[in-house]
């Protein structure tokens, strides 16, 4: 398991940045591939970043899970864990790119600009842009942990990763090999 930021974020990071960094996330992925090894990355990674990063398609597999959480709980729990390091501006962009990640889970479609436009010029977008609401690849399980203690929800993620290494195993994981052909 690893975060998306454990590396460092360095100031004033951009669309590039986060792509090539979802890249190099893919090929850590793929390392671990060949060792017999998953990864889990937690972060900010919405599933068409994922799928339109060069190497996705080398990968045997790909699970998508939002772990989600209410606004105004997000908002509070933003407030307690930093207190005064957060301003509102940042705070309502906190909550704008979420409520982003919960629309763009459920519908391609959904305003796909707020990851493509200024992207890095690698990107394979045309891989799932064509896609709609629907599609079976498109899947991304929604986790709202707004009213569950922590453990329910760690039970919840380890049920829910236990299901696709089982899907992918079977053959019903929907984006397995071969999806980008």
């Amino acid at each position: 398991m690893h975060d998306f930021d454990e590396l460092g974020v360095p100031k004033g990071v951009d669309r590039h940045w986060r792509h090539r960094m979802t890249e190099m996330w893919i090929r850590r992925a793929l390392e671990y591939q060949e060792r017999g090894i998953d990864l889990l990355l937690s972060g900010q990674s919405p599933l068409g970043e994922v799928l339109a990063a060069p190497s996705a398609p080398l990968l045997d597999g790909i699970a998508v899970c939002l772990v989600d959480v209410a606004d105004p709980v997000r908002r509070t729990r933003l407030a307690e864990r930093d207190p005064g390091r957060w301003e509102s501006p940042a705070v309502d962009a906190f909550l704008g790119w979420a409520e982003w990640h919960r629309k763009h889970a459920l519908d391609p479609s959904h305003r796909p600009d707020v990851i493509i436009d200024d992207s890095w010029p690698e990107m394979a977008w045309r891989r799932w842009t064509a896609w709609n609401a629907g599609d079976l690849r498109w899947h991304t399980q929604l986790l709202d942990t707004t009213y569950r203690p922590v453990t329910e929800s760690v039970d919840q993620v380890e049920q829910w990763i236990t299901e696709q290494r089982d899907a992918l195993q079977t053959g019903r994981l929907p984006l397995s090999h071969g999806w980008a052909s």
